[in-house]
């Protein structure tokens, strides 16, 4: 969980009790003008110089996100950020095994491939070598043959993220 916390400049988690959100915070103002964010509770800070300990709230330390989407994330739904968290763990693929992998219907999938790469989500991937399978099957190659590739593309990157965080 701590490495989703994106913390304001000048603030990083201590390494000792590493806070969560779920934690009362004390903040410790420390020799590189830092503040380390503990827990409140947190046995190094028994000993540590009183005059150097700040009071924290998370709401006021935490980056806030400043990304927006564009108009055009409300035309997505569920399944599209199925697919696009899809590409982002696999990197480029086609709509057979996209469908394949995600259970979708091999319909739906070249839809949405469709939809998503219009909306500039994803993109077409040139006939070329491309490595398999990412991470499942090291050091293959294919040919790019028969199939249409995609691959997430920054604004569909921006747009998972954006979906995830609001799950949180």
């Amino acid at each position: 969980m701590n490495d989703k916390i994106e913390l304001l400049e000048k603030y990083s988690l201590a390494g000792c009790c590493r806070p969560t959100l779920h934690d009362e915070i004390i903040g410790y103002f420390s020799h590189d003008d830092f503040i380390k964010v503990h827990r409140h509770d947190c046995v190094n800070l028994q000993k540590a110089e009183k005059e150097r300990l700040v009071k924290l709230e998370w709401d006021k330390i935490i980056k806030k996100d400043e990304y927006t989407p564009d108009d055009d994330y409300h035309q997505l739904d569920e399944t599209d950020f199925v697919i696009l968290d899809h590409h982002h763990e696999y990197g480029v693929d086609y709509s057979l095994m996209v469908a394949a992998i995600t259970r979708l219907s091999k319909l739906t999938v070249f839809e949405r491939h469709k939809k998503l790469r219009n909306l500039k989500l994803l993109q077409r991937v040139q006939p070329v070598m491309i490595q398999y399978r990412k991470g499942i099957v090291d050091n293959k190659w294919i040919k790019h043959r028969n199939h249409t590739y995609y691959k997430l593309t920054a604004k569909g990157e921006k747009y998972l993220n954006f979906f995830k965080k609001r799950l949180i």
